[in-house]
């Protein structure tokens, strides 16, 4: 799969979700949180694929594969942590739907910099983006959680 066809699948998650919130009512018995699961796995790929500049050859090995997998979670991981200690747990405080909100702009300024072939006046690489929408889909997922155990 393309970069921007993963793009696009992000957006299609996102949108569903987005989708969901509003109408308060779905057809397809699945809730957003295999969506946002979905948006985590689909940035990780993301990310191996900026990582190892692959467009052609998709192909890896599978405990290649693991390993970028791991190494890209770690790196998300610990960037979500220097973020939290620099902000505070202010995420705790958003309502999911501000989540889904930050993702769609995020989803959004990675496709204008892949239709500008990466070209930016001022941006952060598009790799960060696609770390915020893993760490927003995991805050989410953290929230979701606590509000079925509340």
């Amino acid at each position: 799969m393309r970069l921007a066809s993963l793009t696009d699948q992000i957006f299609i998650k996102a949108n569903r979700i987005r989708t969901i919130q509003e109408k308060e009512v779905q057809k397809i018995d699945e809730g957003i949180e295999p969506e946002f699961i979905a948006l985590v796995n689909y940035c990780i790929i993301a990310l191996i694929q900026l990582d190892l500049g692959l467009e052609k050859n998709l192909e890896l090995p599978l405990n290649r594969a693991l390993e970028l997998y791991d190494k890209h979670i770690l790196a998300t991981k610990n960037l979500m942590l220097d973020k939290n200690h620099d902000y505070g747990e202010a995420w705790r405080d958003m309502r999911i739907s501000s989540y889904t909100d930050l993702i769609l702009m995020k989803i959004s300024r990675i496709k204008q910099i892949e239709n500008n072939k990466g070209k930016t006046l001022i941006s952060e690489g598009i790799d960060s983006h696609y770390t915020d929408i893993i760490n927003y889909s995991v805050f989410a997922l953290i929230k979701l959680e606590e509000e079925k155990q509340a």
